[in-house]
């Protein structure tokens, strides 16, 4: 019997050890940084007492460079599985109070096991990142631990919703774990992302920059679109997390959550009838008909700081989870370029794989034209787009708000891509460009004609109104069945519930093929 209790004694002390990571004084440095520990930040981010940690006592196995005397148990990450709100997640956090969090063959291991786990139960993972990268002393060992995880985050694509946290350092091979998963979240300050660090890039290329300036939370939620949310502090991060995780699905084989919905599906706001302004050059905030059509004005934006061009949300409809992509006419007037085309593809892509249908909301006017963005491959962007909008199978609405010019028109859900129901405000305008460049192209020759500036004026200006007259209203394309019904705009969300409503049962297969060929 004693024996039995020294045994458990030491169970609960080797256990007291494990969750100490790098020591007392390890810890101690890591939060002098202002920044938690691994295991304090799963605490935060999963339900109280309901973490379920495995592999607590693994070790590495590296004896070269003194290794042998840099033995912790559980080897700098902590995994396993818990819940949010009720529903089972897997996580796995590294703890950069051992060994800076390098990763090593075992580690490697272990957030293996975690997301060989979560494909098998089909439930979302979550990588806590605060990491120095491979472990230089294992050397190949350590590579291959990065390979093994590159794979499952590449196989679990599109089955599983995989979430990555970056809380510290995530450099060279280390970013591409993050970049392959769903969606990134860096801390501000503290959090970095790159492929080379500054002393590097200054020996290579002579560029004198710092770690924020070259991978930073705001360079990556601004310029490069790495990131998809950022956060000012921790508690903060892990709160985006859980909100995150309530709006998507387990897995690719589950419909989306339902929470109950207080907001009647027949509330009318009058401000929608008068919102966009009669001059059809004018800007306003589409985040503003966003927020009036949703259950009860909440929605959550993707890369809110990035091609603020159009808009990438979740939102719920009846309590039932959408994907919302928006053109904002606030913002460049809401043309589409190369970053605006490759974040929404990306966002499309993310709903329709889970199952999460798809409201757009159009007002855009065109391409954005320019040797910038030829050269930047607008052509190929563009095509990401259209490609995600015709293959996705989910249900998809489509409001035509304003303005749907040319391209811009094909690309924003049109009917022809297999948008299930199309409406239009009554102010929409559907045609291959607006009025004043339509007559330049169509009356080029009677124009050349006319010498004197007054009657030019007043040819254009007839012209014009016949041209409004006809494409300056969405009757013409619902004359051809290109759209389905021309709504009142107060009824926007009612219109929008019931068509979704209808959808549920949808059922379309594309043609059997071992993949699609995605213009990259």
């Amino acid at each position: 019997m004693e024996e039995n209790q020294d045994k458990i004694k030491k169970l609960i002390k080797k256990r007291e050890t494990a969750r100490m990571g790098g020591g007392e004084k390890s810890i101690e440095k890591h939060h002098a940084k202002g920044a938690f520990t691994a295991r304090e930040r799963i605490s935060m981010l999963l339900d109280e007492g309901s973490f379920e940690e495995v592999d607590m006592f693994l070790t590495h196995r590296c004896n070269d460079f003194g290794m042998d005397k840099k033995v912790f148990l559980g080897d700098g990450v902590a995994v396993g599985s818990g819940t949010i709100d009720g529903r089972l997640v897997f996580v796995f956090a590294q703890d950069a109070t051992v060994i800076g969090g390098s990763l090593s063959e075992t580690m490697a291991q272990k957030i293996c096991k975690v997301m060989d786990m979560a494909m098998k139960l089909g439930a979302p993972v979550i990588g806590l990142n605060d990491s120095g990268g491979a472990r230089i002393q294992e050397g190949a060992c350590a590579l291959a631990g990065y390979g093994e995880i590159f794979e499952r985050n590449i196989l679990a694509s599109g089955v599983i919703p995989q979430i990555s946290v970056i809380f510290g350092p995530c450099a060279g091979g280390a970013v591409y774990s993050p970049a392959l998963t769903d969606f990134i979240l860096m801390t501000e300050q503290n959090s970095y992302m790159f492929i080379t660090g500054p002393k590097v890039v200054k020996a290579v290329t002579n560029e004198d920059v710092t770690v924020e300036q070259l991978g930073g939370a705001k360079i990556h939620a601004t310029r490069s679109g790495v990131t998809h949310f950022t956060a000012p502090t921790e508690e903060e991060a892990v709160a985006v997390v859980r909100r995150l995780i309530s709006f998507i699905p387990q897995n690719n084989m589950e419909e989306v959550p339902v929470q109950p919905c207080t907001d009647p599906i027949d509330r009318a706001d009058e401000v929608l009838n008068t919102i966009v302004p009669e001059n059809p050059n004018k800007p306003y905030d589409m985040k503003e008909i966003i927020s009036t059509i949703v259950d009860n004005g909440d929605f959550m934006e993707v890369q809110p700081e990035y091609a603020q061009n159009i808009i990438c949300c979740f939102a719920r409809f009846n309590g039932k989870s959408t994907g919302i992509i928006a053109n904002q006419p606030c913002l460049m007037a809401g043309v589409l370029d190369c970053d605006a085309s490759r974040k929404a593809a990306r966002f499309v892509r993310f709903c329709d794989a889970f199952n999460i249908p798809i409201l757009t909301l159009v007002d855009v006017p065109g391409f954005l034209c320019g040797t910038g963005q030829e050269y930047a491959g607008i052509i190929a962007h563009g095509a990401k787009l259209m490609f995600a909008y015709g293959e996705a199978t989910v249900p998809k609405v489509t409001v035509t708000i304003r303005k749907s010019y040319g391209g811009s028109h094909i690309v924003m859900s049109c009917k022809q891509l297999r948008g299930d129901m199309c409406y239009a405000w009554p102010n929409a305008e559907i045609a291959v460009m607006g009025a004043s460049g339509a007559i330049g192209v169509l009356e080029a020759k009677a124009l050349s004609a006319i010498e004197d500036p007054k009657e030019k004026a007043k040819f254009i200006a007839e012209k014009e109104a016949e041209y409004q007259e006809k494409f300056a209203s969405p009757y013409q394309a619902a004359s051809r069945g290109y759209i389905d019904d021309v709504i009142e705009p107060i009824n926007t969300r009612f219109r929008i519930i019931r068509a979704f409503e209808m959808l549920q049962t949808k059922r379309l297969n594309n043609p059997l093929k071992k993949h699609s060929n995605i213009p990259l």
